[in-house]
């Protein structure tokens, strides 16, 4: 996604006192700027990739604001232009409004009027960019299912194809959602016994009971209900790779056998009097930390020396934010491939909930809200339930649009209701409704 800091105004006027004047009110809202006498030199410095918006003069020598507009529709089409006006001139800019210009503001204007004319301009860019992202992450799908460019994810792609290779068992760590089981499928892809079978086993929810049966296996008529001879999920494993997800919830007084399997490479199922030789690669997860939990004597030492062999390290997704907005645009392809909902496009929303969340549930959770966004179930804070209604939806949507107004005219009632384009009095009802008051945003709330 494009980031705010990564966008720049390009400041086009001939008049040297007004061009130094509003320049130095922009950047003193925090917005990064760049000046130009004419048009000619900004032309020559913007590419179609720019990130930011144009603010230009109408009446300038040479080309002037319209001629330029015109060269910039041509360069990018969806690219943000104001235009700055004198009176005789607001006919002409309202012709550039029918053409595609973002807005105009008429001589003399406040200040205020510009920064937020501006930072709405930067906001539809941003949407822009990040929906032309979206169509071509979906055009292109990306070449690792570990989809990020932070070093962390680098690092990590490149360990993982290094110990694929090698014949050595693996722990992970990460939270929860990170994405655990996915590095060990692409351990086990990798590796020589890719043509074999992938056994995941979820030790956390193995029951008790039951826990040494489901792994070991047992022997004909050795525990009750049980005639035949059963193999267990290790044995299953063997000439594979077998993958011990959440090792760290797995019994204890099932984890001095698995300890015997690892250094023995052999499974002695329950009432067997012979040991079943095993040609096996462990991959173990774990969300915890397992030397902690020796400690507290809640896992066996031994068995963490065991498996700490190679250790690979997933980071949490705020560790990486850079990289939301690469996964985001790769699970949208995905749900939009399984769903069938077409047309999904970035709102300013949307948008914002994925730059503040803290992301506690990780790649899992965004995944989710990914999904959620395509089948339009998300609201400016996150997943809607499903059974809200619709009208609790509209008064949602209506609310953060209220925010937004205000927001961009500094609780200004009424240059926000001139934006959303509606009556005083419905302009009021639904502030009421929603709980909001313009005196905070004033306050810069």
């Amino acid at each position: 996604m494009i980031a705010e800091a990564d966008q720049t105004v390009f400041f086009v006027d001939d008049d040297a006192q007004l061009r130094e004047a509003n320049v130095q009110t922009l950047e003193l809202a925090g917005l990064p700027v760049r000046a130009f006498a004419d048009a000619a030199s900004l032309l020559a410095t913007i590419g179609p990739d720019f990130a930011g918006v144009v603010v230009s003069d109408i009446r300038m020598p040479g080309m002037d604001g319209l001629q330029l507009f015109a060269r910039l529709r041509a360069l990018d089409v969806e690219l943000p232009v104001i235009l700055i006006t004198g009176h005789a001139d607001v006919p002409m800019a309202v012709g550039a409004l029918r053409d595609g210009a973002f807005d105009f503001l008429s001589k003399p204007f406040a200040a205020d009027h510009l920064v937020a004319a501006v930072r709405r301009a930067l906001a539809h860019r941003r949407l822009i960019l990040d929906n032309r992202a979206l169509r071509a992450a979906a055009a292109s799908p990306p070449d690792s299912p570990l989809i990020g460019d932070s070093p962390a994810i680098v690092r990590l792609r490149e360990s993982v194809a290094q110990v694929a290779r090698a014949e050595v068992d693996v722990l992970i760590e990460g939270e929860t959602g990170t994405g655990k089981e996915l590095v060990a499928a692409m351990l086990h892809r990798a590796s020589p016994r890719a043509a074999r079978t992938f056994v995941a086993v979820n030790c956390a929810a193995l029951p008790e009971a039951h826990a040494e049966i489901e792994l070991f296996g047992h022997a004909a008529d050795a525990v009750p209900h049980g005639r035949f001879e059963r193999s267990g999920r290790i044995e299953a494993s063997s000439r594979g790779t077998l993958f011990l997800d959440d090792i760290d919830g797995m019994p204890l007084d099932v984890q001095p056998r698995l300890l015997r399997v690892l250094e023995e490479r052999e499974v002695l199922p329950v009432g067997a009097e012979r040991p079943i030789p095993l040609d096996l690669r462990v991959i173990a997860s774990a969300k915890r930390d397992l030397m902690a939990l020796s400690r507290e004597g809640a896992f066996r030492s031994d068995l963490y020396f065991r498996l700490n062999v190679v250790r690979l390290s997933i980071p949490p997704l705020r560790e990486r934010r850079s990289d939301i907005g690469q996964l985001f645009a790769a699970f949208v392809a995905e749900a939009v491939a399984q769903t069938g909902q077409t047309g999904f496009r970035m709102t300013d929303a949307i948008r914002r909930h994925l730059l503040d969340h803290d992301w506690p549930g990780n790649v899992r959770e965004l995944r989710n809200f990914a999904f959620s966004a395509v089948l339009d179930l998300v609201d400016g804070t996150g997943p809607v339930a499903a059974s809200q209604s619709l009208p609790d939806r509209v008064a949602a949507y209506e609310a953060m649009l209220l925010r937004e107004a205000l927001q961009a005219t500094r609780g200004n009632v009424v240059r926000a209701i001139e934006l959303l384009g509606i009556p005083r009095k419905t302009f009021y009802d639904k502030m009421a409704r929603a709980g909001l008051a313009a005196a905070d945003f004033r306050k810069g709330r």
